[in-house]
């Protein structure tokens, strides 16, 4: 019990911090309202100190209770507080009042934004160690419940309350078609844990014969379901419309926290059927030519509905999509290549994360109309050489979500065609390569639109941002911009966080063979 609560402590703290926060938001005083958003990094950074300080008990071994603390989750869990961290830092109130920024206007709910925040980032943590399905469930729901409260009161406008309202009723469908995977699941093995599950499928002989096609009906609903968490073909529609009517610092939250617990959550799902202790994790064959399709379905769409948006928001909001679709694609090359695949995937994960915190970023300090952050293509025009430092961090980032060498983006991208190719997909390979050569037509458009195309003309509806006004989003963009270089240019530094994936994964036990041990 004692190692299990251990593990809990990162979820207990940032529960309790957010529960504080929701009692501070309720508070008259002004100071104490202002004090929020420092009161949750506070609770952030008590998290990760924690699992930082090898605190946590010994590893489980087998996984048979409702909670699994391995290497991925080791993995998963550190990276994940610092890059919320990051996304938090957008938020951050910089008007006297406490009501919000440039792009995020919460009012006087300062207290419970940031403790809905910290809820959801608590569930992306529990979804790592989940390992039943009831667990799994709540902890996929408490990630997207306060999201939806999130997008509603970020803006005081009609377009975040129609955006929240679009994402509460395809959120809705998903779970429908998770709760249905789960109980089919459940009806054809008599058992929640995954553990166990796994025990029964790979049982062989007539017992699993006799189980028919319902487990495969499952996984297949529950991988619709999670392809909403992921923005992933089919279940990406909601994305523009959401992503361009949440404030910008929602819709970078919303760009890796969802999309993060569903990668996390799918591969749960496919140590399932794939087994914990094989090298590589072998799936059905179907599976993995799911795995394929969406992968292939989603970059593209993702890449081809980028090219059409004349809102930067909404080009950011397919590209989330796009990269989804490479997220996968290291997922169906599991089945054959095992450990450098999942790698690869949860190494695009982290690359990901980082550079659109910086595009995000950028587009929050960016000056708009009537008083807002930039959005449209307008919006941005000529002011790269007007604000060279944001119009540098944008052009980093686009260059890293492109894929171009230099950046963390550059090898993230080679993470996944390495693996493509070595289980000899090699048309998926050259998909991945496409894909991002189309997905510099769009990055390398907001690039020249801030650096070569003239400002237009000033009119009554435009208003300036103060340059230098939000530190903390300054200072989130430059920690994003120097670690998606510092990874993509210092062998080192891309080697060492390499090496954490690949002992994580080593050590969750996803492999047997002898060449493969856990170091």
């Amino acid at each position: 019990m004692t190692a299990l609560l251990s593990i809990l402590v990162p979820e207990l703290v940032l529960t309790a911090v957010a529960s504080a926060l929701l009692l501070m938001g309720c508070s008259s005083k002004l100071a104490v309202r202002r004090l929020t958003p420092t009161v949750a990094m506070g609770g952030l950074l008590a998290g990760l100190l924690w699992m930082l300080s090898g605190s946590i008990g010994a590893l489980p071994g087998e996984p048979t209770d409702a909670l699994l603390l391995d290497g991925i989750a080791r993995f998963v869990r550190p990276v994940s507080l610092i890059i919320a961290a990051t996304m938090l830092l957008l938020a951050w109130p910089s008007r006297p009042d406490g009501s919000g920024n440039a792009a995020v206007e919460y009012g006087g709910d300062v207290g419970e934004f940031f403790g809905l925040a910290l809820l959801s980032i608590a569930g992306l943590l529990l979804v790592s160690v989940a390992n039943d399905l009831i667990l799994l469930l709540l902890a996929l729901k408490l990630v997207s419940v306060p999201t939806y409260v999130m997008v509603a009161i970020s803006r005081r406008r009609v377009a975040g309350r129609e955006a929240a309202l679009k994402y509460f009723f395809l959120g809705a469908l998903s779970v429908a078609l998770l709760l249905l995977g789960f109980s089919y699941l459940y009806g054809a093995t008599g058992q929640i844990n995954l553990g166990e599950i796994r025990r029964v499928l790979a049982g062989g002989g007539a017992s699993t014969a006799a189980l028919g096609s319902w487990p495969m009906l499952a996984l297949v609903l529950i991988m619709l379901s999670l392809a909403f968490k992921l923005a992933a073909f089919p279940l990406h529609f909601y994305v523009g419309d959401v992503y361009e009517g949440a404030a910008t610092p929602v819709t970078a939250f919303l760009a890796f926290v969802p999309k993060a617990a569903g990668l996390i959550a799918l591969i749960r799902v496919l140590q399932i059927v794939g087994g914990r202790g094989m090298a590589p994790m072998h799936l059905p064959e179907q599976l993995t030519q799911l795995l394929w399709v969406l992968a292939v379905a989603t970059m593209t769409i993702g890449n081809v509905l980028g090219l059409m948006q004349s809102n930067v928001k909404r080009v950011l909001a397919y590209s989330s999509v796009a990269h989804s679709g490479y997220m996968l694609a290291g997922l169906a090359a599991v089945s054959i290549v095992g450990l450098p695949a999942l790698q690869g995937a949860l190494f695009y994960l982290t690359a990901y994360g980082l550079m659109s915190a910086a595009a995000f970023g950028v587009l929050m300090l960016l000056p708009g109309r009537n008083g807002e952050s930039a959005e449209t293509f307008e919006d941005i025009a000529g002011q790269g050489r007007e604000r060279i430092g944001l119009g540098l961090a944008m052009a980093v980032a686009c260059f890293g979500l492109t894929g171009i060498p230099l950046t963390i983006g550059f090898v993230g991208k080679l993470a996944l065609i390495r693996p493509a190719f070595g289980a000899g997909m090699i048309l998926l390979g050259v998909i991945i390569v496409i894909n991002a050569a189309i997905s510099a037509g769009y990055y390398l458009r907001i690039v020249a639109t801030m650096f070569l195309r003239p400002p237009p003309a000033a009119g009554p509806d435009t208003a300036a941002i103060p340059a230098g006004g939000n530190f903390p989003a300054a200072l989130a963009i430059a920690v994003s911009v120097c670690a998606t270089l510092l990874f993509g240019t210092v062998p080192p530094a891309t080697d060492s966080l390499l090496d954490m994936a690949d002992s994580s994964i080593r050590t969750a036990a996803l492999v047997s063979d002898p060449a493969f041990a856990p170091r």
